[in-house]
């Protein structure tokens, strides 16, 4: 599943809305959102496969023919005919946007929200779980949660969902604290006070 910092091009949502109805029509929706995040694997992989996918100076007909030999009969019939679409309108160097727009498309369609949560220590699957159900209930759509770890954060939690966050974090806790402190010393010194000790 995609991070939520990440974008998608008009063009990109366009063709992956385009295929969620086919896919939907097919009632594929979902086994088509793993093969495609399966195929933004292979590309994140494999990074000479993509600069050959994407390379305008190498004929669709050259690429057809190596995306029948890579895909036809291992990726699903929908997959392979739009892969062979989108190689025919110069779109293929666009399948990492598509991928990540069909995933966000996906999870609208479904009710799913992602949330990033970062937190200084590995959380264990119930803690993880615990997030998701608290979240799922306040925004009353499924969250799918990623966790990552940040030490310097050095306690609590930062949660980020779409472009909100909530930053319930040791730091951000010092940080603000420090500030008040700082704003307290300069209206202090402004009134003319000494500040030392």
């Amino acid at each position: 599943m995609p991070s939520n910092s990440e974008h998608s091009s008009p063009l990109a949502v366009a063709y992956a809305r385009s295929l969620l109805e086919l896919a939907n029509e097919r009632h594929q929706a979902r086994e088509i959102g793993q093969e495609l995040d399966h195929l933004r694997d292979v590309l994140a992989r494999d990074p000479e496969f993509r600069e050959f996918l994407a390379n305008p100076g190498i004929s669709s007909v050259h690429r057809g023919q190596t995306i029948e030999r890579v895909f036809s009969g291992r990726a699903s019939e929908l997959l392979y005919n739009f892969l062979r679409v989108a190689n025919e309108k110069g779109r293929l160097g666009m399948l990492d946007q598509i991928a990540l727009a069909y995933d966000q498309l996906l999870d609208e369609q479904l009710g799913n929200v992602e949330v990033d949560v970062t937190s200084a220590q590995p959380l264990n699957a119930e803690q993880v779980a615990q997030i998701g159900r608290r979240i799922s209930n306040a925004l009353g759509k499924t969250a799918i949660v990623h966790q990552t770890v940040d030490d310097s954060i050095i306690g609590g939690l930062v949660v980020k969902v779409g472009d909100r966050v909530l930053d319930a974090s040791v730091r951000q806790q010092l940080n603000a604290m420090r500030d008040q402190l700082l704003s307290g010393a300069q209206r202090v010194s402004s009134n003319g006070m000494s500040v030392t000790a």
